[in-house]
């Protein structure tokens, strides 16, 4: 599995990348939302943990722009925003689905294998 993180926080960045390099996924690290975009566009990945409070444009406007873009990559968004507004928000602008920190890594890789397994869906 190939996935992009999107996380503006270099230790959490590396945790998650390690973590999901240690059960044989391939990650790849952006820290702006403006990156993101452009990594997605000029790249394939089978998943997106992208964490909604970043520099420049946040999680959900790179979510949405994605999805107008016509970009149907499984999202995860991966925040310490946990109240029921901005679930909802996240997963009205086009996320899959949405994990809150603290998390279990156990958790996350789950989630993201199931992401996987449903795969992209064009609207």
């Amino acid at each position: 599995m190939r996935v992009l993180v999107v996380e503006d926080q270099v230790k959490m960045a590396g945790l998650i990348k390690r973590g999901l390099e240690g059960e044989g996924s391939v990650a790849d690290l952006a820290d702006r939302g403006e990156d993101a975009l452009w990594m997605t566009a000029a790249n394939h990945y089978d998943a997106v943990v992208l964490d909604v409070m970043l520099p420049g444009i946040d999680g959900f406007e790179t979510c949405r722009r994605m999805r107008e873009a016509g970009d149907w990559t499984p999202v995860l968004l991966l925040t310490a925003r946990d109240a029921i507004e901005d679930r909802v928000a996240g997963l009205d602008g086009g996320a899959d689905d949405y994990l809150t920190k603290p998390f279990a890594f156990a958790e996350l890789t789950a989630r993201l294998r199931a992401l996987v397994r449903r795969g992209p869906m064009e609207r």
